[in-house]
């Protein structure tokens, strides 16, 4: 067992793992998992770059992760950036912030690197699941992009879309530097709209239709999937592996989308900082799921994080074996 630490930043949140993986089973032990939203990609879709105040929240998010990594002993540290600091012209200020404050330098991957570590993720502990039918079909819902990957064992297409959950609020839900409290019609049309022109792109690569198990990811996902189930609290336990009808995703997204901030926050499973952008993010999820013609969505609590914890053990004992 090699203990490391996996450090996953995206638009809406950064999200640290501390485990102890073994290389040769694929089997990991949690010892940290936390999760901070620091919207990061806060106006990027509309200024290119990363404000002051969101670099801010970042850091603070590293300077407290650090810690815990430094406290845990961890052998390995990786540290994998995704979509907006892709995007952004000014992404040299975080790539210098992250190394002074965990001494590793992110790195920003592509979304095909994206997507294959979140199908990794997902679908280690699914190999072996008589019920759910291949192939899978892994899509996660980020902040400022989506990630599709169909795979049996490995990975067979995958592509990565700027449709998120922030992006599309931020693109469609915005008027006047206020998000619209409930959206209107013509705002709702407008994200569909979007949606509907990235899974044609996604189609052009990933063959979309031939998932026979739509699995879920991120916190757009795992949002609908405890308002689904009833919580009174977050509990991912109930959530991870949990199975959620497209009637009932349908039912939730009206709800959300004709719901003000007040009464979306007071819903008690919700996180604060998803109250804003969970009504976008599950109209991506219904929108997939309408294009798949998927029943039900199988909404997984492993997801890019895990993948990037497997990569780093993997990683680790290659090196040993080359001393």
């Amino acid at each position: 067992m090699k203990r490391v630490a996996a450090i996953d930043c995206g638009t809406n949140s950064i999200r640290l793992l501390v485990a102890d993986a073994d290389p040769a089973t694929g089997e990991l032990k949690d010892l940290d998992r936390r999760m901070q939203i620091v919207r990061l990609g806060q106006g990027v879709d509309r200024t290119g770059r990363l404000a002051p105040e969101a670099l801010e929240r970042t850091f603070a998010a590293c300077r407290e992760y650090a810690a815990v990594i430094k406290g845990l002993g961890a052998e390995q540290v990786r540290f994998v950036a995704t979509s907006a600091s892709r995007d952004a012209e000014n992404r040299d200020d975080f790539v210098r912030g992250v190394v002074d404050i965990l001494g590793v330098e992110p790195e920003v991957i592509t979304g095909d690197q994206e997507a294959e570590f979140s199908f990794n993720g997902a679908t280690k502990e699914l190999s072996g699941r008589a019920d759910l039918a291949r192939p899978f079909l892994v899509v996660d819902i980020g902040g400022g992009s989506t990630e599709f990957v169909l795979g049996d064992a490995s990975v067979r297409a995958a592509r990565s879309v700027d449709v998120g959950c922030v992006r599309m609020t931020e693109r469609h839900l915005v008027h006047e530097g206020q998000i619209s409290d409930p959206p209107t019609e013509g705002q709702i049309a407008a994200i569909k709209a979007d949606v509907a022109t990235a899974l044609d792109r996604a189609e052009e690569t990933v063959p979309l239709r031939e998932a026979a198990t739509l699995v879920g990811l991120a916190g757009s996902v795992t949002t609908v999937a405890a308002i689904a189930l009833g919580l009174d609290r977050y509990e991912s336990e109930a959530i991870h592996h949990s199975r959620i009808s497209l009637a009932k995703v349908r039912e939730i997204t009206d709800r959300l989308l004709s719901s003000t901030h007040a009464e979306r926050a007071a819903i008690p499973v919700m996180h604060p900082g998803r109250v804003d952008v969970i009504a976008a993010g599950a109209l991506v999820l219904l929108s997939i799921m309408e294009r798949t013609g998927a029943a039900e969505v199988v909404v997984s609590e492993h997801d890019i994080l895990d993948g990037i914890a497997h990569k780093v053990a993997e990683d680790a004992e290659e090196e040993k074996g080359k001393d």
